[in-house]
């Protein structure tokens, strides 16, 4: 079995402070062989916001990927969101802002979406679908890690990622199994397959952190891959409640290629 833990929109600047320590609490309980992290990890990309995000970082006792959100470029001082967009993201989160992680049986392609062009709705260039089709593992699962989703629901107002439905067919033919995303700081698991299943899983997660409440709930994911199964547990921590309520929990399996909720 390999066990990973999907983190999303810590928001840094704007973060229900009260949950960090539960947060990493149940993360570092985990066991899990990586954590992933799919952006947003301040609110508006100052330097003491990469800091504290830095610093939660480094209290995760595993080992880590993460890749930029659109929150983690400047949005008002447009001159540095244009020449310089990633200058703190790189000084103190990481240079590679497209890490690979390969633990046990699955391999994690981190892709960065943001578009300093168009701050909110992010891209895919067919240089990044390249490489993640180069990287493809026949042995094994497959997954693509990157902030902006590549499927929404038709009550979703955002605009759709530019390049993402080309990428997420050409992912479909060459062997991507599973996508984690963020950014609409809402959950989603299997919602986009089809009676018969699909070749890609799509997993958005909600927000790990963000003080919103608008969003009403707190939340990470646990991904447990073992053969063709795959056991998701849900940890949620709704505004009007101190911590996390026990796991949700959902399954998955993969047969002839594709996936089916079990």
């Amino acid at each position: 079995m390999t066990r990973l833990v999907h983190l999303s929109d810590l928001h840094f600047g704007f973060d229900r402070t009260a949950l960090i320590e539960p947060l990493l609490d149940r993360v570092n309980r985990a066991g899990a062989d990586l954590v992933v992290v799919t952006g947003d990890l301040t609110h508006r990309a100052r330097s003491a916001q990469f800091a504290q995000a830095a610093a939660f970082l480094r209290r995760i006792e595993v080992p880590l990927i993460a890749v930029p959100g659109n929150h983690d470029i400047p949005l008002y001082k447009l001159a540095d969101r244009m020449m310089k967009p990633y200058r703190r993201y790189r000084r103190i989160i990481a240079q590679n802002m497209e890490p690979v992680g390969h633990v046990g049986q699955v391999r994690v392609q981190g892709i960065n979406s943001v578009d300093p062009m168009a701050w909110q709705r992010g891209v895919i260039s067919a240089a990044q679908m390249r490489r993640v089709v180069e990287g493809i593992d026949p042995d094994c699962v497959n997954i693509v890690a990157l902030h902006h989703p590549m499927q929404q629901r038709p009550e979703v107002d955002k605009q759709l990622m530019r390049g993402a439905r080309e990428a997420m067919a050409l992912f479909e033919l060459q062997g991507v199994q599973v996508v984690l995303s963020g950014h609409l700081h809402i959950w989603s698991a299997g919602a986009f397959l089809p009676p018969e299943g699909r070749s890609v899983l799509q997993i958005q997660g909600g927000t790990a952190l963000c003080a919103r409440l608008d969003d009403r709930q707190n939340e990470f994911a646990v991904l447990d891959f073992q053969g063709p199964d795959l056991l998701i547990e849900r940890h949620v921590a709704p505004m009007d409640e101190a911590g996390f309520r026990p796991p949700e929990h959902l399954r998955f399996t993969r047969r002839n290629r594709r996936w089916h909720r079990t």
